[in-house]
């Protein structure tokens, strides 16, 4: 079972400010970035007792061991003692990044986690994997870590893009595809993200990540399904990153998923059918892009220097038709190239 408690639905705000009211910490922090701090704290503040708040600026480029140094720097300025507690208030960026200044202020104090994005709702929350991204390479400097616990409030979702929610869907995609065969049928039919009971779908994908989570807590095994789509997104995220078109999480892992899915096809676990019904659904939501020659090399690159990999092998999850995986599959530059080709080639259909 895990530690800590997660809290889904409308009493998620009223239940965070009994935790805090009936605690005895010293000071209560809430670490915001500049849009949760505009849009989702007036939502949250009058819930919780007497606190201070900082906000940093928004983005997976500010995900950075600078920027935590400027958070603690803070926290020292305001005479933090090893009893205070912070409260990160955001997406996957804010949850990662501030779990892990927690953790470490003076060897580490209290933190809970309220997601404000559906992808931190769905999973980024979930499994107290806490870092920050060091040159260039997703979440490279980090550590595991439980929260006190997570407070899921699905009227955050108001205030996303589009764009941000269909980014947080990408992992719910991904959630049906390694454990929910049954459940991917349904999922094939939505068109409009705006028209769903998040309520239902956060449980879900909460329930499936956290099942696997207590099976294998430091990602030995079976945890290591949820980095499907992963290994090839994260390099095309990280990549785009740096560029005039930056690609968000779920974009990016959207076309990981694809590229991954194509191989596992070509492994003999997946059939065309089934390859198609992913290339359908992740299409209707996610713009199509296109890679050059060059990003090939730049995405092969970073794929070569992901912490999931074994020595200089290329680590990789596969799915074993639809709700089904496999583990630890090794890939090549070959198999990246051939998968971005196909991507590529596939995008200029749809």
């Amino acid at each position: 079972m895990l530690s800590y408690p997660i809290h889904i639905g409308a009493d998620a705000r009223e239940k965070l400010g009994s935790f805090l009211r009936n605690s005895d910490y010293s000071q209560i922090l809430v670490l915001a970035d500049n849009h949760t701090y505009d849009l989702c704290y007036p939502k949250l503040r009058d819930y919780l007792p007497v606190h201070e708040a900082i906000h940093i600026p928004a983005g997976e480029k500010f995900k950075t061991l600078e920027t935590c140094v400027g958070v603690w720097s803070k926290m020292t300025d305001m005479a933090m003692d090893r009893k205070a507690i912070v409260v990160n208030l955001g997406g996957g960026v804010i949850g990662d990044m501030g779990g892990m200044i927690a953790s470490l202020y003076k060897r580490g104090i209290d933190f809970v986690q309220v997601p404000t994005t559906l992808l931190s709702q769905v999973d980024a929350s979930v499994g107290s994997k806490l870092g920050v991204d060091f040159m260039q390479y997703k979440n490279h400097i980090g550590l595991f870590n439980d929260p006190q616990g997570v407070y899921i409030w699905p009227g955050f979702l108001n205030t996303l893009s589009d764009r941000e929610l269909a980014s947080g869907f990408a992992e719910v995609i991904k959630h049906h595809l390694i454990a929910d065969q049954a459940g991917w049928e349904g999922l094939k039919e939505i068109r409009d993200l705006r028209k769903l009971d998040y309520t239902q779908i956060i449980e879900h994908s909460v329930a499936i990540k956290q099942r696997i989570v207590e099976e294998d807590p430091f990602e030995k095994g079976a945890r290591k399904s949820l980095n499907f789509g992963h290994t090839i997104g994260h390099a095309i995220e990280s990549m785009r990153l740096e560029t005039e078109a930056p690609l968000l999480h779920g974009e990016a892992i959207s076309i990981g998923m694809i590229c991954e899915a194509f191989l596992s096809r070509e492994a003999g676990l997946l059939d065309t059918k089934a390859l198609v019904s992913i290339i359908e659904l992740i299409s209707h939501h996610y713009p199509s892009t296109n890679f050059s020659a060059g990003e090939f090399d730049d995405i092969i690159a970073r794929a070569l220097n992901d912490k999931k990999n074994e020595g200089k092998k290329i680590m990789c999850t596969f799915i074993d038709g639809i709700g089904q995986f496999k583990v630890n599959q090794e890939i090549s530059d070959g198999d990246i190239e051939e998968s971005l080709e196909f991507y590529n080639d596939m995008a200029k259909g749809y």
